[in-house]
C-alpha cells in the first residue's frame, strides 16, 4: 500500500483565511500604531514641504506610498481576510487622534485605501502572497487615493493635472507601499520575528 503525503504550497498555506489568533491582531495593532505615529509626522513634512513642488504640484504624489504600507505589510505579514484593511484603518484612526491637517477624513481614506488593498488580495483568494500582488495591491490603494484627493482637494486641476497626478502617486504606491512592504516582510522573516506567521515560515524554506 502506498501512502502519498500532502504538502501545503507556502502561497496556499492553510492559515491563510482561518480565523484570526491573538497574535494576528497583537501584531498587525502594532503594525498599525507604529504607522499611525508615522503617519503623523509624514503628514507634517507632507505640509512643509509644499512649497517644494510648487512649479508643478502633482510631483507631491511621490511621497504617498508612504500613507498605503500598512494596508499592504500587514497583510502580507498576517496572510489572513481583514488584515489590509484593519492595518490601515488603525494607523489612519491613530493618525487622526494625534492630530492631522486633515482632520477626522483621515479616517474614512483608511478605510478606502485598506479596502482597495485588500480586493486585490482577495482576488488572489487570499493564496497569493508574491511580489507581484504586493505591487497590485499598493497600486490599488494608490489609485483610491489618488480618486479621493482629486474629489476633495484637487477638483480645480486641470485635467492633465488631476491624470499625471494620479499617475505618480499610483506608481509611489506601487514601489514604496508595494515593492517596500514585500522586501520589508522578506528582512523581518529572517530575523525570526515572523516565525509564528506562514509569512515567516515561507522564508525559512528559502
Amino acid at each position: 500500500m502506498t501512502t502519498t503525503t500532502r504538502t501545503s504550497h507556502p502561497a496556499t498555506a492553510p492559515d491563510a483565511t482561518a480565523s484570526w489568533r491573538t497574535v494576528d491582531v497583537v501584531v498587525a495593532s502594532a503594525i498599525a500604531v507604529a504607522f499611525g505615529v508615522v503617519f503623523w509626522g509624514w503628514g507634517n513634512l507632507w505640509e512643509t514641504s509644499k512649497a517644494a513642488f510648487t512649479a508643478f504640484p502633482p510631483a507631491q504624489g511621490v511621497m504617498y506610498g508612504i500613507w498605503l504600507m500598512p494596508a499592504v505589510l500587514g497583510a502580507l505579514v498576517i496572510r489572513k481576510r481583514g488584515a489590509a484593511i484593519y492595518t490601515e484603518l488603525v494607523a489612519a484612526i491613530v493618525s487622526a487622534l494625534l492630530g492631522t491637517a486633515w482632520g477626522l477624513s483621515v479616517v474614512a481614506y483608511g478605510l478606502l485605501e485598506g479596502g482597495a488593498a485588500e480586493i486585490v488580495f482577495a482576488f488572489a483568494l487570499y493564496r497569493s502572497w508574491r511580489l507581484t500582488t504586493a505591487i497590485v495591491a499598493g497600486a490599488a490603494a494608490g489609485a483610491a487615493a489618488a480618486l479621493l484627493d482629486i474629489v476633495f482637494y484637487y477638483e480645480a486641476w486641470s485635467g492633465a493635472w488631476q491624470l499625471a497626478y494620479t499617475g505618480v502617486l499610483v506608481v509611489s504606491s506601487a514601489l514604496i507601499a508595494g515593492l517596500g512592504s514585500w522586501l520589508l516582510v522578506r528582512a523581518l522573516a529572517r530575523t525570526g520575528v515572523l516565525a509564528p506567521f506562514g509569512s515567516g515560515r515561507d522564508q525559512a524554506r528559502v
